[in-house]
């Protein structure tokens, strides 16, 4: 059975007469990386702030392994590590002297799991270096070893990949996910980069204005943008091939790059592409056109741009 470490249970948050979290129920499994999605203003940094004890919350609760945010503080933040905006160090220090600073405030922190976390987040060649002397994405995977120095059951980071170049970007999201699987960390992102979520995580939440619109795993995701796939058919007889996929009963349009646009699956493809060649026909090519998360995301939106 799923456990949830995280439970949001009809979160509302408003300042003055404006709803900013509107009634937000939302679960966070163990052991996976959960995407939250949202458009600019939708409400995904006032979220972050509620969880971490940052802001207040006006009505409802958020649990987190079973202890309330509202109600006993101070034991429900044992069990998170969190990165809100940037993480902030001292550059003057090497990067093992900031995670040693750090442990000595947590009583129980070994030496041994320094070590540990500096070798998953992959700062051995470097540890021992200044921090002032660390590219953006070294200070971003330190940041993550001191929040997870204490091993806790949820990590939250607030658009970790910002500023971040390709190369950093892919070796932040190894690590969360090695996370996630090796530790059993449940790891909570929120990000506009709806690409790297496909990439990078297990199921994402999409909010807007404030209110839940969607929670579904990237699998969902793919599975949803197969089903609702275009094919594109590069023929030499356009018209021809267009009124025989008309027979077939299917609606056949050309797109701006000269291809033919039908509705259907991969199997549906292979059924054209047959018909086309039986009919004398040539084609060059054949593709599916599928709908990314990204552009899942403009249909539940409304069109509104990530943020």
């Amino acid at each position: 059975m799923e456990q949830n470490i995280v439970r949001m249970l009809n979160v509302t948050k408003r300042i003055g007469g404006r709803t900013l979290i509107d009634g937000l129920s939302l679960d966070v499994p163990m052991g996976e990386v959960f995407g939250f999605l949202g458009p600019n203003g939708a409400g995904k940094t006032t979220t972050i702030r509620m969880m971490v004890g940052l802001m207040s919350i006006t009505s409802g609760d958020i649990l987190i392994d079973g202890n309330s945010i509202a109600g006993d503080f101070e034991k429900a933040i044992r069990h998170v590590g969190a990165i809100v905006e940037n993480p902030e160090m001292y550059k003057y220090l090497t990067g093992y002297q900031n995670l040693i600073h750090y442990a000595r405030m947590i009583p129980g922190i070994t030496p041994h799991r320094v070590k540990e976390v500096v070798a998953l987040v992959g700062l051995e060649a470097r540890i021992h270096d200044k921090v002032k002397t660390y590219s953006l994405g070294m200070r971003q995977r330190l940041g993550v070893a001191q929040a997870i120095l204490h091993k806790p059951k949820l990590l939250i980071l607030d658009e970790p990949t910002n500023g971040l170049d390709p190369a950093g970007i892919r070796e932040l999201r190894d690590y969360l996910r090695r996370l996630a699987k090796d530790e059993g960390v449940a790891v909570f992102v929120s990000s506009h980069l709806l690409s790297e979520m496909e990439l990078m995580c297990d199921r994402v939440a999409i909010i807007q204005n404030g209110r839940l619109i969607d929670v579904r795993t990237v699998h969902q995701s793919k599975a949803l943008a197969e089903a609702s796939a275009n094919i594109l058919l590069e023929v030499d007889n356009k018209s021809e091939a267009a009124a025989l996929i008309a027979s077939l009963g299917q609606q056949a349009l050309e797109n701006a790059e000269g291809y033919i646009v039908v509705q259907g699956n991969k199997e549906r493809a292979a059924e054209l592409n047959a018909a086309l060649v039986h009919a004398g026909i040539k084609v060059y090519g054949v593709r599916a056109e599928t709908k990314s998360l990204e552009d899942q995301f403009l249909e539940m939106t409304g069109g509104e741009r990530i943020g």
